[in-house]
């Protein structure tokens, strides 16, 4: 407790705050959507966002103590797109028997030490070109927000330039008292929107099938391992941290398959919040860093347990409040993926297409982004590394020759 009372810093908790904030403005809407695809009663969506708030919160706590690295858990971002169409077509009852599956699949993946074996070969132009990829479009919703919200969007970019400045550590700090400010002096607060109450969890009985096996709990682990894991990872190996995988793959499967009769879908590390944790804005020295995530996880707790009146919080603040603080928030991640990426030249053209495909955000097959740009890279690093045939290897001088005549 003396440890943590020393590391402790108001930069570090504003960090992790604003973490969990963002963690809960986007992606939380998207569980939404899947509920009221699936109409599951307020009942159950209240215990489905007890369950992966609880969780997150128990394993970032636990994670960040154990290793005093900054381990931010949330759930999959792309679990929950994938269960706006398929929870309707399933059923909630065979939807958490597929949840089980695919923990435990993921828990014998990290068990096996093999999503180790991987991140160690992974390229450091490549991992850092996938974290500014994932982080881009955060970036330029600063921007797009500014047609809805002008005098709030150059309040905090203001705020947040001159910051970096003078006192960088509060500069994130700084952009949300501004942004606070500038939206209840300008009426943007909806207090009328707001609801108090406590999430219930509702025990689910799960029901198992081939069908929700393969069409459910197998593009879970894909997307989790693909999606979530490889970026978490690449996160923290980016800022110098040697967390072993394992330990952390098996851990976030087990928490999940204990709250998945709850309707938790599944928990991972986080990528896009890590990355405002792990950086300079939380606390110059990296060792102290990881009471971001410990702030994050406590604020974690406690929307788990207030759920409904999580929900009305965000209702009340314009979107754009959320979009700008984020964006800001994560300029300094950005920037630094963005110059590891291209740090070492031979790895500059590997590091650049992962980037770009990550940014596009597209999506192939049922794999995301996050997927494709590591595909691309890696092809890009393996191909501009291969051994070119004797003969040809003799007849590319002279033709680079003639082509420069």
């Amino acid at each position: 407790m003396k440890a943590l009372l020393r590391d402790c810093s108001l930069s570090a908790v504003i960090a992790g705050m604003i973490a969990t904030l963002i963690s809960y403005a986007g992606p939380l809407v998207i569980i939404f959507q899947a509920a009221d695809s699936a109409k599951l009663s307020h009942e159950l969506l209240s215990s489905w966002v007890w369950a992966i708030s609880i969780g997150s919160a128990a394993l970032g706590i636990l994670l960040s103590l154990r290793y005093r690295v900054p381990v931010v858990v949330a759930w999959s971002i792309p679990g929950s797109a994938l269960l706006v169409s398929m929870l309707p077509e399933i059923g909630l009852n065979q939807a958490i028997g597929a949840y089980l599956v695919a923990n435990l699949i993921l828990l014998a993946i990290g068990i096996s030490g093999a999503f180790d074996r991987i991140i160690a070969r992974l390229p450091g132009s490549i991992a850092a070109g996938m974290q500014a990829g994932i982080l881009f479009s955060f970036g330029a919703q600063v921007f797009r927000s500014l047609p809805a919200q002008p005098v709030l969007v150059f309040a905090m970019f203001a705020v947040y330039v001159a910051m970096r400045r003078l006192m960088p550590r509060y500069a994130v700090m700084a952009v949300l008292l501004v942004g606070l400010l500038v939206t209840v002096l300008g009426g943007g607060f909806r207090s009328e929107a707001l609801v108090f109450g406590l999430a219930t969890p509702q025990w689910i009985a799960p029901e198992f099938s081939l069908h929700a096996t393969l069409n459910l709990a197998l593009p879970l682990v894909l997307v989790a391992l693909t999606g979530q894991f490889m970026p978490g990872m690449a996160v923290l190996r980016n800022a110098g941290y040697q967390t072993p995988a394992s330990p952390l793959v098996s851990a976030s499967a087990l928490g999940g398959a204990l709250l998945a009769p709850f309707g938790c879908h599944g928990l991972n590390l986080a990528a896009v919040t890590a990355s405002l944790c792990t950086s300079a804005e939380a606390h110059e020295d990296p060792q102290r860093r990881y009471v971001a995530a410990l702030s994050g996880s406590v604020l974690y707790l406690a929307f788990g347990i207030g759920g409904a009146t999580l929900v009305s919080l965000f209702a009340a603040f314009p979107a754009e409040l959320i979009a700008a603080l984020a964006g800001l928030a994560l300029f300094g991640a950005i920037s630094e993926a963005l110059t590891r990426s291209a740090a070492v030249p031979a790895e500059r053209d590997a590091g650049l297409f992962t980037f770009l495909v990550t940014a596009s955000g597209v999506s192939f097959l049922g794999l995301s982004a996050a997927f494709w740009g590591l595909v691309f890279g890696l092809g890009a690093h393996f191909l501009m590394r291969a051994r070119l045939p004797r003969s040809a290897a003799q007849e590319w001088p002279a033709a680079k020759d003639g082509a420069g005549r």
